[in-house]
């Protein structure tokens, strides 16, 4: 008994003695890493501070970038009247009382946000906000109601250029969207749901995002349409946020808000914004030509991560993991004539490295048609550098003037009368009032024909015909295709092709 008594102390003694060694040395250890600084100097992170030590965030109160903002955020109210394209209703009066069915359009009718950037009443917006408004009328912080005219809009980077008449309006300044960085406060100023001078404040959280809608997709001028290197953000955007401005502390003007992420339709923590090297640059180009100088560099593309998925032996050549694969060129191709190969991947513009086709074409849309830029390409093992004079889309470096859709046709049109339509059987269409030089001359329309669809859309005025025709103008060059359906003076249909290139 006195053995086993000896034993179990024997034990007790060993691990009350490894206990306080253990305790002692974790003591010392850690009071010589506090004493000496090095605690978190072990894995290289000098200047680190556990959370207890942390200081609070510079230049959160928005108060002063809030009152610089508000009164220079508009709402937009855009309206599209009657329209063969629109909703379509009876009125059931006319079915009570025996009266024939007479179907109307219901104008369309949109919400969004604007930002004020100028003193003489210019406005930035999203296209998307207007796109095919006959009216739009702008609401000031003062409900002040005021119309706007549009000066031009551009698809691919879904801005659009208004104009209020007047003078001395508050406007917000333009901020460098470069120099924003990852963790930086903004502010998003607008009016979600229609609810008037709505400020909401986050972070940002990443730069040149995109493709967030359609994925990464592959290849083709389809994936190239549009120029996508958004500003991502979690300040709380919603319907009726579009156009509205994405401000600094400072009060300045780095981003336009476009687009939310969401299954639902309202915001669930991701915001996106068009940044202001991108606006500066179309806003500029449509006030002072009316139509976007766009520079090209000739070049179709496959994102790096499609070859992975598609083609992966052609992945495994390559040495290097970001940049855009070139599969081809286009006609008069500026980038082919300096040298650039099938099979090179751009890694940088100007020294600006390139990870994927969105911050390739964020990066082309600053420079106009005959600026030179330095392209930098892996080619195999080896890196080469090659100067491109950029080029626009009809091939060359001229001004692009903004295209007037019947002046490029070359034609007047009219209304049809009722006489017409009860002589034809119609109900629909536009008569060719006279021909002069210009597309329609070349497939052989002549006076008097009646244009009853343009591009399966049918016909009902002449404004609308004009809308269809501005909307294919301002595609890309490979789209400016119209395809029409005629009634011919003798009877008879025809149907056409027009290129409306130059």
């Amino acid at each position: 008994m006195k053995n086993s008594w000896k034993l179990f102390l024997s034990f007790l003694l060993v691990g009350v003695l490894s206990a306080a060694v253990g305790a002692g040395t974790y003591f010392y250890l850690n009071n010589k890493q506090i004493a000496n600084g090095t605690g978190d100097q072990v894995f290289n992170q000098a200047g680190f501070r556990n959370v207890n030590y942390a200081t609070p965030a510079e230049n959160t109160d928005f108060t002063f970038a809030a009152e610089q903002t508000i009164h220079a955020v508009v709402h937009i109210k855009s309206v599209a009247k009657t329209s063969s394209r629109g909703q379509q209703y009876m009125d059931p009066w006319d079915f009570f009382f025996g009266i024939t069915p007479q179907y109307r359009s219901q104008p369309r009718v949109g919400f969004g946000s604007g930002v004020i950037i100028s003193n003489d009443g210019y406005i930035v917006t999203n296209n998307h906000v207007i796109e095919g408004a006959d009216e739009i009328e702008v609401t000031m912080n003062d409900d002040k109601i005021l119309k706007a005219k549009l000066i031009g809009n551009d698809a691919e980077s879904d801005l659009a250029l208004l104009k209020i008449e007047g003078t001395d309006f508050s406007f917000v300044p333009f901020g460098d969207s470069d120099r924003l960085k990852i963790g930086e406060w903004v502010l998003a100023v607008g009016n979600p749901f229609n609810l008037t001078s709505t400020v909401t404040a986050g972070i940002v959280s990443a730069k040149g995002r995109g493709n967030i809608f359609t994925g990464y997709g592959g290849r083709g001028s389809q994936a190239q349409n549009r120029i996508e290197s958004y500003i991502q953000t979690d300040a709380a955007v919603n319907p009726g946020n579009s156009g509205g401005a994405l401000v600094n502390t400072k009060g300045e003007l780095v981003g336009i808000n476009t687009a939310i992420y969401s299954e639902t339709g309202n915001y669930i923590g991701y915001s996106f914004a068009i940044p202001m090297s991108i606006v500066k640059k179309v806003v500029s180009d449509i006030r002072q030509y009316g139509t976007i100088q766009r520079a090209m560099l000739g070049v179709t593309i496959n994102e790096l991560p499609y070859l992975k998925e598609r083609e992966p032996d052609i992945y495994k050549k390559l040495q290097v993991s970001d940049g855009v694969y070139i599969n081809g060129f286009s006609t008069n191709s500026s980038a082919k004539a300096s040298g650039i190969q099938v099979g090179d991947v751009i890694t940088a513009i100007d020294g600006v490295k390139i990870k994927n086709f969105s911050e390739l074409r964020a990066q082309i849309s600053r420079y106009n048609p005959g600026n030179k830029v330095k392209v930098q390409v892996q080619r195999g093992s080896g890196v080469k550098v090659y100067e491109v004079e950029l080029k626009n889309d009809q091939g060359n470096t001229e001004i692009i003037k903004e295209m007037k859709p019947f002046d490029v046709l070359g034609a007047s049109f009219k209304d049809i009368s009722d006489d017409q339509k009860e002589k034809w059987g119609i109900d629909f269409g536009i008569e060719v009032t006279d021909i002069k030089n210009g597309k329609l001359k070349e497939i052989r329309i002549v006076k008097g024909s009646i244009i009853l669809t343009a591009n399966k859309i049918r016909v009902s005025s002449v404004d609308e015909f004009e809308k269809i025709v501005q909307s294919i103008l301002k595609q890309s060059a490979d789209d400016r295709g119209l395809f029409i359906r005629v009634l011919n003076p003798n009877g008879k249909i025809g149907y056409y092709a027009v290129d409306l290139n130059d």
